[in-house]
């Protein structure tokens, strides 16, 4: 489903509860996150839409590299030469997107957590297991950001992965969060701000951690990775995953 302008100049495109972003600038679109597989028909739907192609298509960031996040990046890499970029720290998971770090064994969740089936169930059927892993990344990173379209501040967030990162739009008063902060938890089909689940987080200590860095921003809409925008300001989201803690 694709959502125009969820804040400015960003739009929305949702599938399989994933997410993916598309930024606006002059005659330039950045893509944050390449969702799923199948998510590239919606994009090109969503361009078209906006009265682009994808060879408007100036750069793709990846806050992570996890495969829901990283779908459909080497087609972009390899037929539209769209550079691809993300935190050193990520580079192995995006080159082999099912090699990651997870504190708790992901097979128990669909038993303590049975909402999280239809979700799970939803990604698979949108490609998750066919995620094609990239190389050649570009260094993402402070320098990175600001010549990038809408000149994002890169916040390094650890914890999620040790890569992931997410962007500020300080003008637009705006944070692409990634899975730095979602509002839906695949993992445990739960709603609201907090943390991914064990089952998909390598450091759930350094993720909560990491959420004081969301917060300074003071952004007024948060753009998570999975579920709804967050409109009530970042530093009230992260309240609220601070008390929701790890699961």
């Amino acid at each position: 489903m694709f959502h125009r302008n969820v804040a400015e100049r960003i739009h929305l495109i949702e599938h399989a509860n994933v997410n993916l972003y598309l930024v606006e600038d002059g005659d330039q679109v950045m893509l944050v996150d390449s969702g799923l597989p199948a998510m590239w028909k919606m994009t090109v739907a969503a361009l078209r839409e906006l009265g682009r192609s994808p060879r408007d298509i100036s750069a793709l960031v990846l806050t992570h590299a996890h495969f829901d996040h990283l779908g459909f990046a080497a087609r972009l890499q390899h037929d539209l030469d769209v550079p691809v970029y993300a935190h050193p720290g990520d580079s192995y998971i995006a080159e082999h997107p099912y090699r990651y770090k997870h504190e708790k064994n992901r097979l128990a969740y669909p038993v303590k957590y049975p909402a999280c089936i239809p979700i799970l169930t939803r990604m698979t059927l949108a490609g998750a297991l066919n995620v094609r892993g990239v190389k050649d990344l570009r260094v993402l990173g402070a320098e990175a950001g600001l010549q990038l379209p809408g000149a994002p501040a890169v916040i390094h967030t650890p914890g999620h992965t040790e890569g992931h990162c997410a962007l500020h739009f300080p003008e637009r008063d705006t944070i692409i969060t990634g899975d730095a902060l979602v509002t839906l938890d695949p993992y445990t089909g739960t709603r609201g701000p907090h943390i991914v689940s064990a089952a998909a987080t390598a450091d759930t200590r350094q993720a909560l951690k990491s959420l004081e860095l969301l917060a300074e921003t003071g952004a007024g809409t948060a753009l998570p990775g999975h579920g709804e925008p967050y409109r009530g300001g970042i530093a009230s989201a992260v309240d609220e995953a601070v008390r929701r803690g790890a699961t």
